[in-house]
């Protein structure tokens, strides 16, 4: 042995002995080495335990034997040829010599452990308080392992899973951990092999491979994962059938030389590390990209269920949507829950607790109720927990033979009105409107749960719009699925709930509008034009088609009827009726259905599913906007994309469908959806480029205009355009171009001192090459407009911010400090550059001027990967981050801040500002992209001049009349350039729908 192995033995602590609390990968562990190497030391005479550290260093490291369970000393120089050859030419002693002294950052020490994927790992595990793996006293991260992680049931590499070890182990052994065990545990020859992980499957690999079923049974491989880590042919074996060394060495060129010289020991490895990460295919038949791209499997992987897309994929036996097929399967189950649940509840809802006694109701519901007393019970404690309101509730009792007989003894003031036979949900619910007190109607079937808010939503939405007849629900069923999202009427006269069987989570169920008919299990009606028409016909009794009668007629009479998502209902379905036995009822009623509505039907669309999205709306005259964007425009997100965020607003308010669809999918939660877009807005949040023209294609001629946000974005659909030329024809295209990009470019290059190949003329003739698809061209002033009309386009119109001035707002000397809006997405952005310059050339220029108290607010969208430490670090500075409401930001400071060395289009923080009654010190170029007259409407400096700057906040800061003045020429011209209703005007004129 060499002197420096000696010392690296000596410093690492090789003692000679180790116990199992110790689990040390740089100590001689001699009674495992025993046990281990048992037959070979009893060959020699080697007896004495003491010996064996001796043994191991005048002989074994020779014979390359491993020191301890952690370390595999024939895999290690197996997997690293260069340590191999480094060992044979005398450099090192041995591969664990190597690992001690060289590799422990950079090597794996043994074929169930990965560095790289271990600390991957624990960063998101020390989040939740685990010990950092570059903490004081750990030497790299398999000593955390060893010491720390794996106690935590933490995942050392993608070939062993802790809770999947202990599973198929049946016991965990006294004071050992689930890696420390599989390494010490001896194995039994011919033993079952259970999966560790998804990413190897042991029972195939043998079916697969009998060789190695066969030398396994012989006691050559620990297992079938032992084979497959350890042989000397590591191409040659597939380690499940979802991946192919073959496949993927043929079609991944680039990996071949890296596999070859002994930087991966076979494709799989790459595929693990990279591969799968970029989506690669592992076999030919899997396309990873287009699993991925599912919603359900992306949620799943982002919350943390699969470590990622290939992992859910082998989980999921390439079912993306299996957990759809088993709700759908699962519902004879799911009914026979909720009954026996109903009945649960039964003895808690009895006793008079549920009260329904008032003099002015705000609702009348009308429940009509055949037998069912606990279904019945549980119904009626779900409506009055859904509305603390006055609610008048009419049990119409249709011929019941059970408790239903006595329902006043357990619920107070109900109305009852009782028949000695089953006279059907018809003439019951016409027979309870006989009762009604209140404004509104409700018929509510006794087979519902009310989901919170349903009450209080579908009545907002008949008080707040007057032409609203009637509101439907979203009805889900009791497995999880959809029953409808409003139902569609057919030219022939059949009828669709909308989705049925579709997630209740799906875009298309999730945004308001008006529809031929919604199902009678829960309908909102006013009931005085319900009155007028009599209620339900009673040529559709005993029951089928009436609800969907009555709306026709609502509509027919001038009245709305709207489908409402935030209305959620939790429906048994045929918990009232045989479905079976209506058939011959259902046909009848069909007919007569077509007969007294032929007018109608005549402007339906035909069956057919190619034409759903237009059959989903009953509004023929409402025309329809396809809204593309980089993502989707959360206001709090800056950077062009508030702006987009008036524009989908002013859309909807004009009265147009508009669909919004994302380039990228959104890595924001559902939960940031809720309150940033218009309820009738299409949001298509489980979406993006890839799979748009699809979408297209599946809603022939269903746009009227595609309105394409930024002018990259044209570049990114250009393609999908041409292919769905058909499906959009008769579609007008408009590129709003959002910001003109070259000359921001331009002039951050010059900033930088850098060069390049391109003049401004080149790059404007690069940016505007797809500018010929559209029938209207926007800009976002006249100054971007005059440069793109400069190069040939005459369809040019100008839309800027819209902003309306606060109502009220704080003055001078309620305010302080100093204030930025912007978000900050990466390294590049100008808001960084601004803010970076600002921070070190004139905050410190303020210490003379300004108080020492008066702060530096910087308000706006982070990234966390953007390294803001520059900023942090002043004294002045407070970083506020992204808030939902920006209005008390504004409300308390004094002054803005836009120090932008370049930008392109116009600053929407300045207008936002202004309207906040917030007066402005910004740049030259700014002021310039305004429009505004510096000095007046703002005050503005060279960014040249940091003095400059300074001195312009502290007057404006300091000086109470100047303050006001500017405030009052800015808020003036929000008034007259930028309101909401000339903003409108614009967009209508714009689009030009006639």
């Amino acid at each position: 042995m060499t002197a420096a192995v000696g010392v690296v033995f000596q410093g690492l602590g090789m003692s000679g002995g180790m116990t199992n609390e110790t689990r040390d990968w740089a100590a001689f562990d001699r009674d495992w080495y025993g046990a281990r190497y048992g037959e070979i030391l009893r060959r020699l005479g080697v007896d004495d335990p003491a010996a064996y550290h001796g043994f191991y260093k005048d002989h074994g490291v020779a014979l390359r034997h491993s020191p301890n369970p952690y370390f595999d000393e024939a895999w290690y120089l197996s997997r690293y040829p260069a340590v191999a050859r480094a060992v044979e030419d005398g450099k090192f002693c041995s591969g664990f010599d190597h690992y001690c002294r060289a590799g422990l950052a950079t090597h794996n020490p043994h074929w169930l452990y990965n560095e790289n994927f271990y600390r991957a790992r624990l960063r998101a595990a020390t989040a939740s308080g685990a010990t950092s793996a570059d903490a004081d006293g750990f030497r790299n991260g398999y000593d955390h392992y060893l010491r720390v992680g794996d106690a935590q049931f933490l995942s050392g590499s993608w070939f062993f899973d802790p809770m999947a070890y202990l599973a198929g182990a049946g016991v965990a052994q006294r004071g050992s951990t689930p890696y420390d065990q599989a390494l010490r545990t001896a194995p039994v020859p011919g033993a079952s092999q259970h999966r560790l992980s998804w990413y190897f499957d042991p029972e195939w690999y043998l079916q697969t491979y009998p060789d190695v079923k066969a030398a396994l049974l012989a006691g050559e491989w620990r297992s079938a994962l032992h084979h497959y880590q350890t042989n000397d042919n590591p191409g040659q074996y597939n380690p499940n059938p979802f991946f192919s060394e073959e496949f993927y060495s043929r079609v991944n060129h680039d990996v071949v030389d890296a596999v070859e010289d002994g930087r991966f020991r076979n494709f799989y490895e790459h595929f693990l590390i990279f591969g799968m990460h970029e989506l690669r295919r592992p076999c030919a038949d899997i396309d990873l990209e287009v699993y991925y791209r599912n919603a359900h499997v992306q949620h799943e992987v982002e919350r943390g269920d699969y470590h990622d897309a290939f992992a859910h994929f082998i989980a999921h036996a390439r079912k993306p949507g299996a957990e759809v097929s088993f709700l759908k399967d699962s519902e004879p189950l799911a009914k026979k829950i909720h009954l026996d649940m109903c009945r649960i509840r039964l003895p808690l809802l009895l006793g008079g607790e549920i009260d329904f006694s008032c003099d002015s109701p705000d609702l009348s519901v009308i429940m009509v109720v055949h037998n069912l007393f606990a279904m019945t019970l549980n119904a009626l404690a779900s409506l009055r927990a859904n509305y603390n309101g006055p609610l008048q509730v009419i049990v119409v009792d249709s011929g019941s033979t059970d408790s239903i007989r006595q329902i006043e003894r357990h619920v107070r003031g109900l109305d009852v009105v009782r028949f000695p036979a089953n006279v059907g949900f018809l003439l019951g619910a016409n027979a309870g409107l006989e009762k009604v007190r209140a404004a509104f109607t409700l018929y509510l079937n006794n087979d519902t749960e009310l989901m919170p808010g349903a009450i209080g939503h579908a009545l907002a939405r008949l008080r707040n719009a007057c032409t609203t007849g009637a509101v439907g629900a979203k009805l889900v069923r009791t497995n999880g699925l959809l029953q409808e999202a409003g139902s569609i009427i057919w030219r022939d006269g059949s009828v669709q709930g909308y989705l049925r069987d579709q997630s209740p989570d799906t875009p298309e169920a999730n945004f308001v509008r008006s529809v031929d008919y919604c199902s009678g299990a829960f309908l909102m009606v006013r009931t005085a034009p319900l009155r007028q028409l009599g209620g339900f016909d009673p040529a559709y009794a005993p029951a089928y088609f009436e609800e969907t009668d009555l709306c026709v007629r609502l509509r027919e009479a001038g009245w709305d009827v709207v489908y409402d998502p935030a209305v959620v209902v939790l429906h048994y379905e045929y918990g009232t009726s045989s479905f079976v036995s209506g058939a011959s009822m259902i046909a009848r009623n069909n007919a007569l259905f077509r007969s007294r509505h032929a007018d109608y039907l005549r402007n339906k669309a035909f069956a057919n599913t190619l034409l759903l999205a237009q059959a989903r709306s009953a509004d023929r005259r409402q025309k329809h906007v396809l809204f593309i964007e980089d993502r989707l425009p959360y206001r709090f997100l800056g950077s062009g994309f508030p702006r987009a965020n008036d524009i989908v607003h002013a859309l909807a308010a004009l009265g147009h469908h508009v669909t919004l669809y994302p380039v990228f999918r959104p890595t924001e939660g559902r939960e940031d959806m809720h309150g940033h877009f218009p309820d009738t807005v299409e949001v298509i949040w489980d979406r993006e480029l890839p799979e748009l023209e699809e979408f297209i294609k599946s809603r022939p001629g269903y746009y009227d205009a595609v309105w394409i946000a930024r002018t990259h974005n044209a570049d990114r659909v250009a393609p999908v355009l041409v292919s769905c030329a058909q499906a959009l024809a008769g579609s007008q295209l408009v590129v709003d171009t959002e910001a003109v990009a070259a000359p921001r470019t331009h002039m951050h290059r010059v900033l930088k001192g850098e060069g390049g190949e391109n003049t401004v003329a080149d790059m404007l003739e690069q940016e505007f090459r797809h500018l010929f698809m559209a029938e209207k061209i926007i800009a976002v002033n006249e100054k971007e407009a005059s440069i793109i009309r400069a190069h040939g386009f005459g369809n040019v119109s100008v839309l800027g911010h819209m902003q309306a001035p606060a109502a009220t707002s704080p003055g001078w000397e309620e305010r302080r400090d100093l204030l930025f809006v912007g978000a900050v997405h990466d390294p590049h952005a100008p808001n960084l550059d601004s803010l970076l310059w600002f921070a070190e050339h004139v905050l410190p220029l303020l210490d003379a001027s300004l108080p020492p108290d008066v702060r530096f607010t910087i308000c706006g969208y982070l990234d966390r990967r953007v390294d803001l430490s520059g900023l942090v670090a002043h004294p002045r500075v407070s970083l506020l981050g992204r808030v939902e409401d920006i209005g008390p930001v504004y409300a308390r400071h004094r002054v803005f801040v836009a120090p932008t060395r370049f930008a392109a289009g116009i600053p929407y923080k300045l207008h936002e500002a202004a309207a906040h009654g917030l007066p402005c010190v910004a740049s030259a170029l700014l002021c310039e992209q305004m429009g505004w007259r510096a000095g007046q409407d703002m005050l503005c400096a060279s960014v040249a001049d940091p003095q400059a700057f300074a001195d312009a906040i502290t007057h404006l800061y300091t000086g109470q009349e100047l303050w006001e003045h500017i405030r009052s020429n800015a808020l003036a011209r929000i008034a007259r350039e930028n309101g909401p209703d000339l903003y409108r005007e614009t967009i209508a004129a714009i689009l030009g729908f006639s």
